[in-house]
């Protein structure tokens, strides 16, 4: 008998080796990645147009760019975007460009058509853009609402095969509420006098009114900044002030040698360049110090010694003849100079004190050249985002502010001593007229 099992069995070994031959193709394909349909988005933002920030403003004209990436295998006709309910818009100046090249710089304006249905805008090519093109989309005066938040802007795109699909992966915008002044700046742009006003050259870059208005806020800020660099440098110097003059009309040669040492050396060198040498100078040895409280130092320290000349002037303008009578009732030369001595020098400098309370106040404006955040940095940064002058001179309407009045205490404190010293003066001639004393002794 002939045996036929061997063929069967080969041809289902064949059939078996086959259909695995077939799973791990099937398995290999769908382990290859393809190309996903999408266009990405790149980047999606708005335009600043806050003065002298990053802030996107709501009620204020901005531009908004978006920019896609397409895969390899899509060519895209047409991409639409949805704003946020609220916004209003303009299509003039609308345009989408194609970016080609490694660095993205080579550019391509293709024949577009834009259209507008509700908030949506519509970017139509003639043509369809090549596979796998870098898409930019730019819309010009945006006006996102006034409340602000964070505005969701939505897209869809059609393919050349007239597909459609949505863009996935849209960032929102941080839009920032429009405040007092920002709203005030706009109503002032809106007026027929300051369009005039602004018309002139000389006035829209020194006094612009818009930037003028909205110019106060962060202009307020270094204004803070620099009263908390003063007030605190200011009382330090004090008492160090005091000490340096104590020194230079004590008896011992070396406490005078190092008092005057120090004084000649702070007075005769400019404060920028004490600023230089601290900001730039001590983090090169290794130290590191915060911006504030290293100011606040550098500006003690350099106040201390003009403040150590006044100390000591008022100090010796007091006649000798106390000292002595103090001396005679039994008092010692600590508490002749803590009862006698002190209370008058501080009385008789204050007007001076108050006036290099000035001075040190209006040199918080050197701490702009280092970074600090003080008015005339806060006036700086502004002024380059603006190209106006405008700021400086906001800043020096807050220099005002403290100067003005402190300068007309000056006067006061000044006029009063002459009256009291006038008033001695005459008392003391009506006395010696009536006998009462004889020369500086009483008869």
């Amino acid at each position: 008998m002939q045996d036929n099992r061997k063929p069967r069995y080969g041809v289902r070994r064949g059939m078996l080796a086959l259909a695995c031959a077939l799973l791990a193709s099937c398995a290999l394909v769908s382990a290859t990645p393809t190309a996903a349909l999408a266009l990405e988005t790149a980047k999606c933002s708005a335009k600043p147009n806050g003065s002298g920030s990053s802030d996107v403003l709501g009620g204020q004209e901005t531009r908004i760019t978006w920019e896609g990436q397409a895969s390899a295998d899509e060519s895209v006709a047409s991409v639409s975007l949805t704003l946020p309910e609220g916004t209003s818009y303009s299509t003039d100046d609308a345009r989408l460009t194609l970016l080609s090249g490694d660095d993205l710089m080579t550019r391509e304006r293709p024949k577009t058509s834009v259209s507008s249905d509700g908030q949506t805008v519509t970017f139509a090519l003639d043509e369809a853009a090549p596979a796998g093109s870098y898409v930019r989309l730019e819309l010009y005066k945006i006006v996102f609402p006034i409340a602000g938040g964070d505005e969701q802007i939505s897209g869809s795109y059609t393919l050349a095969d007239g597909s459609a699909h949505d863009i996935s992966d849209v960032p929102a915008i941080t839009v920032t509420g429009t405040s007092f002044w920002d709203s005030a700046s706009n109503w002032l742009k809106e007026q027929p006098w300051v369009q005039k006003w602004n018309e002139n050259t000389f006035l829209r870059l020194f006094l612009n009114p818009p930037i003028l208005v909205s110019s106060i806020p962060s202009v307020f800020q270094g204004f803070l900044m620099a009263l908390a660099i003063v007030l605190v440098a200011f009382p330090l110097a004090i008492p160090f002030g005091f000490i340096l003059a104590l020194m230079r009309i004590s008896k011992p040669r070396v406490l005078r040698a190092i008092s005057g040492f120090y004084v000649n050396i702070v007075r005769g060198t400019p404060a920028f360049l004490q600023i230089y040498i601290a900001f730039f100078g001590l983090p090169l040895a290794g130290v590191q110090i915060p911006s504030y409280p290293l100011g606040v130092v550098v500006l003690a320290m350099n106040s201390a010694a003009y403040l150590c000349e006044i100390f000591r002037a008022g100090i010796q303008s007091i006649p000798k003849g106390q000292s002595e009578a103090a001396r005679s009732l039994g008092m010692t030369s600590v508490q002749t100079m803590i009862y006698i001595i002190i209370p008058q020098t501080f009385r008789n400098v204050l007007p001076t004190m108050t006036s290099e309370f000035i001075l040190l106040y209006k040199d918080t404006s050197l701490l702009a050249a280092v970074g600090v955040m003080e008015v005339v940095m806060y006036s700086k940064t502004i002024v380059a985002s603006t190209g106006s002058i405008t700021p400086y001179i906001v800043a020096a309407l807050f220099y005002l502010v403290v100067t003005i009045p402190l300068a007309r205490l000056v006067s006061g404190l000044e006029a009063r001593m002459l009256g009291t010293e006038a008033a001695g003066r005459r008392r003391k001639k009506s006395l010696k007229e009536a006998g009462v004393i004889d020369g500086d002794h009483i008869a």
